[in-house]
């Protein structure tokens, strides 16, 4: 069979259900997923799927292609993302498959996938399509056993985080499958939750599972500013993101939250080097510097954000879009249930957890924003850009994800998203007029390189 070539992502694999992403096309991926990690001395894959109503049948799928390879499969159901990872090590299989849309609409699924410890992205995922495309498979004939990875997780995560008090928040989860786990999680650390839309319905019924866009925050905020917690997450739909809104009602992006993150974990692990992806905060470079630690700037992609931690032995890592890798005292796997009940136990220590969190570091900065363009369109734009765009006054240009051009006094961004083929823009800046001006300039680069361009600034 050919499997269609657009579902074969920079991070992941994902697609319409029923359309580009069917049963018989997951086993095929299934099977050419088994065959990969055969070939790495695999005996056996964890997998799991979120509340998606197309997961229990991908899932199987999966399943039924793994074990044509000849590996065994442990299937854990109903979970969050990272508690797949988590298996791979509780578990000591290695490897470990997630079938989740992430925050997509409802009408897509896909795949993350970790085979031999390693996160697939890029050539590795686009060499699971050419398995397929040739019939390159391994054979064999695995089994199937089930396992419930929750109370191992909980345990865990509990036995490790240390409160010096406990505190009153409330977790809204959008519908998506954290909701199964994050009351349990937080009552175990002795917390007090108040738990919104923590019922698991693929529908997602009341708001889309997406803590980076404002708009999805707001019943959460109303619940802070009207009942009494003390803090507020949002998680996305499988639960490898997290938001967080304070008691006043402000939202704590998650590049502001790194901040508190590095703070403490340079307070056990001096010199340790912090990643942050392009799309991060200026401020968090003099941050992590004064704190003792070695700041790096890396792409966005939490596979490549992964491989780089490898690469450097870095003890922590974030992006702007809320994965969040410890790698002190955790797995070094971004996983939005842990990264709440750190911040948790770093807020214990206050008395009042939201002074806290609004006197860290700011700026006048935009949310992501996108120009919208056709396949293709994107990358080909960025790299002529790169290679000759010309930004007057610029103390800085960065190359290593699309263009972050810095200033004196703050900076702009623009890269191709991996995922869907739009540009991805972010603007910071001391004021506002600075940031203007900043937006100004590539309002002008842009549209000489390409003047049909709709800027959304």
């Amino acid at each position: 069979m050919t499997a269609p070539k657009e579902i074969f992502k920079a991070y992941d694999i994902r697609g319409i259900v029923g359309k580009t992403l069917t049963p018989e096309i997951v086993e095929a991926i299934g099977h050419a997923i088994g065959s990969e990690a055969a070939l790495r001395d695999q005996k056996t894959i964890c997998i799991g799927y979120d509340g998606r109503l197309s997961g229990p049948e991908l899932a199987s799928a999966l399943s039924r292609g793994i074990r044509k390879s000849g590996l065994d499969v442990i299937n854990l159901g109903l979970v969050a993302t990272p508690m797949v990872y988590f298996a791979a090590y509780h578990l000591n299989t290695g490897s470990g498959v997630m079938v989740t849309g992430s925050h997509n609409p409802p009408e897509y699924n896909g795949l993350k996938m970790v085979v031999a410890g390693e996160t697939l992205s890029g050539d590795t995922i686009q060499r699971l399509r050419a398995r397929i495309d040739h019939n390159d498979f391994v054979h064999g004939s695995g089994t199937e056993s089930s396992h419930d990875i929750a109370p191992a997780y909980i345990e865990r995560i509990a036995s490790d985080i240390k409160l010096k008090r406990p505190l009153k928040l409330t977790v809204d989860c959008g519908n998506g499958v954290p909701g199964a786990f994050a009351g349990k999680l937080y009552r175990a650390l002795g917390c007090e939750v108040e738990e919104l839309f923590c019922e698991v319905d693929g529908h997602f019924p009341n708001h889309h599972p997406d803590p980076s866009v404002p708009e999805n925050l707001k019943d959460l905020i109303d619940n802070l500013l009207t009942g009494q917690s003390e803090i507020g997450f949002a998680f996305d739909g499988d639960g490898d993101r997290l938001g967080v809104v304070t008691k006043d009602g402000q939202i704590i992006y998650p590049d502001r939250q790194l901040l508190l993150f590095a703070e403490d974990v340079l307070k056990r692990s001096p010199n340790a080097t912090i990643i942050y992806d392009v799309k991060s905060t200026r401020n968090l470079a003099p941050w992590i510097k004064q704190r003792g630690g070695e700041p790096l700037m890396w792409k966005t992609g939490h596979s490549l954000v992964k491989a780089k931690m490898k690469e450097t032995g870095a003890a922590l890592a974030g992006e702007m879009s809320g994965h969040v890798f410890f790698k002190e005292r955790w797995y070094g796997f971004d996983d939005g249930l842990y990264s709440g009940a750190r911040l948790l136990e770093i807020l214990s220590q206050f008395d009042d957890p939201s002074a806290v969190l609004n006197a860290l570091p700011d700026s006048v900065s935009t949310p992501e924003q996108h120009i919208n363009m056709k396949e293709g369109e994107p990358h080909q734009l960025i790299s002529q850009l790169q290679a000759s765009a010309k930004f007057d006054g610029a103390d800085e240009v960065i190359t290593i994800d699309g263009l972050r051009v810095e200033y004196s006094d703050g900076f702009g961004l623009m890269r191709p998203s991996n995922t869907t083929p739009v540009i991805v823009l972010r603007f910071e800046a001391d004021n506002a007029e600075a940031l203007k001006r900043i937006q100004e300039q590539f309002r002008s680069v842009i549209l000489a390189a390409a003047p049909e361009a709709k800027l959304p600034f």
